[in-house]
């Protein structure tokens, strides 16, 4: 297979920096560009210092020749990637991957459109065959990922009923940016809950669990929390079920057999089982009628740069896990 030529828009922040990382690597990948406004000229190592002898690429900005790339990364804010688009023609021929959530929900239960094209949502554990024959995707959210890989399997089986949900997330999660609340000093020996109800990612939650539960009408209530550490996401989402934990168990086997990143742990998961991988693991807890899903992945890489990737696979017909089979560091 010949390989697929890549350009990535916003390469400074957090999500460009781990799109580098797992690109330089892969069997099928050649990065093209990585533009960067605020950094052009300079090595990419001098922005992300773990690159240091393993790329020489240089960030780049202004003029783009857009003609010699199979696919676009846009790692840009929220409201950045239409903007950018908007203001650069990229040819039909490119095919885009966009990590911010400008294009992920439907208007009217039509598809967001990039020149034209639909857009489709690309959690590969709900829209595999959509992504394979897409032009462009929208790359989940990183809470979204972690809270529809672990509520997916009831929903198909018209499960799902009102749901309690908790998470906790890494500071990486709010981005590069420096707010009061990513400061080493508030963040250490620190937790707080945030967004309380009202998390931005609940609508496309919401949109993936009607896709496959039509009739759900109950509420998700969300609490998303801060925590004192830089990479992940812990959920836990707690709802009224009378499966028993057997019917449970092979309701989710079945569903992720096969997707091979995300797994059914028989034994409790910790955080550090997932970061720097792009897998999620889930695990059930049955306590009467009550069911407590938990789920967990890294939020840079199966939460937003290791997904793109996997998006990339699955639209070039490569390998699902290409370039994705990455460790983590438990110790």
């Amino acid at each position: 297979m010949e390989k697929i030529k890549i350009g990535i828009i916003g390469g400074a922040g957090y999500t460009g920096g781990e799109l580098i990382r797992i690109l330089i690597n892969h069997p099928l990948a050649d990065i093209v560009f990585v533009n960067s406004s605020s950094n052009a000229g300079k090595p990419i190592y001098a922005v992300h210092a773990d690159l240091v002898g393993e790329t020489e690429l240089e960030f780049n900005s202004g003029d783009i020749d857009y003609g010699g790339i199979d696919v676009l990364f846009l790692c840009v804010g929220h409201g950045e990637a239409k903007k950018f688009l908007d203001q650069n023609r990229i040819g039909d021929q490119v095919r885009i991957i966009d990590l911010s959530q400008d294009f992920r929900l439907e208007q009217n239960g039509l598809l967001a459109t990039i020149s034209g094209q639909p857009v489709v949502y690309g959690l590969p554990e709900l829209n595999k065959d959509k992504i394979r024959s897409a032009r462009h995707v929208a790359n989940p959210g990183c809470f979204a990922t972690a809270i529809q890989l672990g509520l997916l399997p009831l929903a198909r089986a018209g499960l799902l009923k009102e749901t309690y949900t908790t998470g906790i997330t890494g500071s990486t999660g709010a981005g590069q940016g420096l707010s009061p609340t990513t400061h080493f000093s508030w963040r250490a020996n620190n937790i707080q809950a945030y967004k309380t109800l009202t998390h931005q990612h609940l609508h496309e939650i919401l949109q993936s669990l009607k896709q496959l539960q039509p009739a759900f009408g109950h509420d998700l209530n969300f609490v998303p929390w801060r925590g004192d550490f830089t990479r992940g996401i812990f959920v836990s989402s707690q709802m009224h079920c009378e499966l028993t934990e057997k019917e449970l168990a092979k309701l989710y086997e079945d569903y992720y057999r096969d997707h091979p990143f995300t797994m059914l742990s028989k034994e409790p998961i910790a955080l550090k089982q997932v970061v720097n991988t792009n897998k999620c693991l889930i695990q059930l807890e049955k306590t009467g009628n009550k069911l407590v899903v938990h789920s967990t992945l890294d939020n840079l890489v199966k939460g937003a740069s290791g997904q793109a990737v996997q998006n990339m696979n699955l639209m070039f017909r490569a390998e699902e896990t290409a370039g994705l089979k990455l460790k983590a560091n438990y110790f």
